[in-house]
């Protein structure tokens, strides 16, 4: 394969991303989300009730920022605060009814968006589609660990008391 080739499997995908996100950005705010909020529902969505930290870190966001999404959150009435069965100290987040109700409508226009992309495609190209993408994720996920992992502070790996 040569680097025309891989140049424009890679505008392709850009290409993508960027309808993809645009459409996205589009249909958000009709129900009053951002796209941040919305990467927050969607996490609520598939893990249930959860703290905080578990949302901050599912974001990969500081504790700084989910505090600020989830007060937006609870303000415009998708999610309330309640308080932890087994942690005094923590607090789940957790849909109200009109936060359920929206998360179900993503969830739906999920599923009719994959309808609208894949209906009629073969099996056999859907199959070799859904391959190559894995590949390209599986590679850009580890160059964007390798990445991290060699621009971080070398404190950062240091046991606790060494600090």
């Amino acid at each position: 394969m040569d680097r025309k080739a891989k140049s424009a499997a890679l505008d392709r995908i850009l290409e993508l991303s960027v309808l993809v996100t645009d459409d996205m950005n589009r249909t958000l705010p009709e129900d009053g989300l951002t796209p941040s909020r919305a990467h927050l529902v969607w996490e609520l969505q598939h893990r249930g009730p959860s703290t905080q930290r578990v949302l901050a870190d599912a974001l990969r966001v500081s504790a700084r920022t989910i505090t600020g999404l989830i007060d937006g959150l609870v303000a415009t009435g998708f999610v309330t605060r309640e308080p932890h069965p087994a942690d005094r100290r923590a607090t789940l987040v957790t849909f109200t009814p009109h936060g359920k109700q929206a998360a179900e409508k993503m969830l739906r226009d999920q599923r009719g968006f994959a309808d609208l992309l894949f209906e009629g495609m073969p099996a056999r190209r859907f199959a070799g589609l859904v391959e190559g993408l894995d590949d390209v994720l599986t590679r850009l996920r580890a160059a964007i660990a390798e990445h991290r992992a060699a621009t971080e502070p070398i404190h950062a790996h240091e046991p606790e008391q060494a600090r």
